[in-house]
């Protein structure tokens, strides 16, 4: 069975009984036994997966199924599946099941998609190399030495390995769109509150958006259609109408983007995804587009605010994993302030720990007005500077990352120079804008690149519609 790249393509297989979904799955199965030392999957839902299969088939063939029937899909742990475990790759929650479904898991199985299992992901969503995971490191499909990104380096893998048709990730400083960038798939973070957090274990909550991981740009903008809109479990989740994604993506039209001067021009960047970028841009002038540089000078407060926030929201997020409530347990403990300590201490990876400490120092007396409240004012500039270069251009231009994928092991030992790789992802993230990844081809050591495109508060649909123009 080959592979297969977009759900269009298998539902009209499907449709002429040229395959059956209990088929494909079967497909997938073996591909994922086949592909066990990537890691890419915590737990495969064999049993629930197969009766979804059947179902959704019978459905296909009454004329009853809904958008996404035919549609494999993975989802990254942290998010919640009701009657299954959710650990979000921590020894804290090793065991813990669910007793709900997170709303973007609901919106998926209305829609008749079949479900295939939870995928390996950086502790509590927390690293750029899914190094961080108590189940051990994901490895990128394109080279076993190499890291996939992270957070979400299982869903990236996974749909990078054809494990199954697509994934759901988080994305809350680029834990979508630098895994995508790294496997060479396409990873769309939506505008915060364009898709509901519901059952989504936090990390930072003003940050995290759920994003899909797919090979197609058509699927891409299904599966956001599928999941965005208003809930009621959710109340930064977006009231505004969701368009119809999918019509819109043969209406692209010519486009005034900025490309950021400082992000082309950094020396972090590696010379051949800079070469690439530059090729693309030429290509985009050629097509007649306008490209103008601009300058965005608060490049460098960036990720030092990005992690001041993030860190604080986490260390209050993740205060209730106390070993009394729910979460691991320590047993031998003598009194109720060592259950707490031991408990977090031993439920708790180095990066997960690093993150809560620093959180927590930068909320303490005496440092939140030099720290946190000064970042939520970098935070507000930055979201202005966004504001205005959106009421002149219709896209922003950069990298996703730095560099290709790394090796593993490489970074991991050194937190500033893995936070420093999330200096282009993040811009976004602070300032809630929609953004893509999108494949720009292979190096010289066949390693996928990547560029990565910013819209407007809301505006997925016209990126959606220049990606898929871009790519084809």
């Amino acid at each position: 069975m080959k592979k297969y790249s977009s759900l269009k393509e298998i539902q009209s297989l499907i449709s002429q009984k040229q395959l059956t979904l209990p088929d494909l799955l079967a497909y997938y199965f073996k591909q994922i036994k086949d592909n066990e030392h990537l890691n890419a999957f915590n737990e495969v839902f064999f049993y629930t997966a197969e009766v979804q299969a059947k179902a959704v088939q019978q459905k296909i063939e009454a004329g009853t199924a809904g958008k996404l029937a035919g549609m494999v899909i993975g989802i990254k742990d942290n998010i919640c599946y009701k009657d299954h475990e959710v650990t979000a790759s921590s020894k804290m929650l090793e065991g813990f099941i669910s007793p709900y479904s997170a709303t973007v898991v609901e919106r998926l199985l209305q829609e008749d998609a079949v479900i295939i299992g939870r995928l390996n992901c950086d502790e509590f969503a927390m690293g750029g190399s899914n190094e961080t995971s108590f189940y051990g490191a994901v490895r990128n499909a394109a080279n076993h030495e190499l890291v996939p990104g992270g957070s979400s380096g299982g869903s990236a893998v996974a749909v990078q390995a054809d494990m199954c048709l697509s994934a759901l990730g988080t994305d809350t400083g680029g834990s979508v769109r630098q895994p995508a960038a790294f496997c060479g798939q396409i990873g769309l973070k939506p505008t915060y509150g364009r898709i509901s957090r519901y059952g989504v274990i936090a990390y930072a909550s003003s940050f995290d958006q759920v994003g899909p991981i797919t090979s197609s740009v058509e699927d891409a903008a299904i599966l956001l259609q599928v999941l965005a809109g208003s809930d009621d479990h959710d109340s930064t989740a977006s009231a505004l109408a969701v368009p119809d994604y999918p019509a819109h993506l043969n209406q692209a039209k010519k486009q005034k983007i900025a490309v950021l001067r400082e992000t082309i021009e950094s020396e972090a960047l590696d010379p051949e995804i800079k070469s690439a970028i530059l090729a693309s841009i030429a290509d985009l002038e050629t097509q007649g587009h306008t490209i103008e540089y601009v300058s965005f000078d608060l490049l460098d407060y960036l990720v030092p605010a990005y992690y001041i926030l993030t860190t604080a929201e986490a260390s209050s997020n993740l205060s209730r994993y106390d070993g009394v409530h729910y979460g691991h347990r320590n047993t031998e403990a003598k009194s109720l302030n060592e259950l707490y300590k031991l408990s977090r201490a031993e439920g708790f990876g180095e990066e997960v720990k690093r993150r809560i400490l620093l959180g927590t120092f930068v909320l303490s007396a005496g440092y939140y007005d030099a720290y946190y409240q000064k970042a939520q004012q970098v935070r507000r500039l930055i979201r202005e500077k966004m504001d205005q270069l959106f009421e002149e251009y219709d896209f922003v231009l950069s990298p996703v990352a730095p560099t290709a994928a790394f090796k593993i092991g490489d970074n991991v030992q050194d937190a500033l120079v893995m936070y420093m790789a999330d200096i282009f992802t993040v811009l976004p993230s602070l300032s809630g804008n929609p953004a893509i990844a999108l494949p720009l081809g292979n190096n010289e050591a066949d390693l996928p690149l990547s560029i990565q495109f910013t819209a407007k508060h809301f505006e997925e649909d016209k990126l959606l519609a220049f990606s898929q123009a871009f790519l084809s």
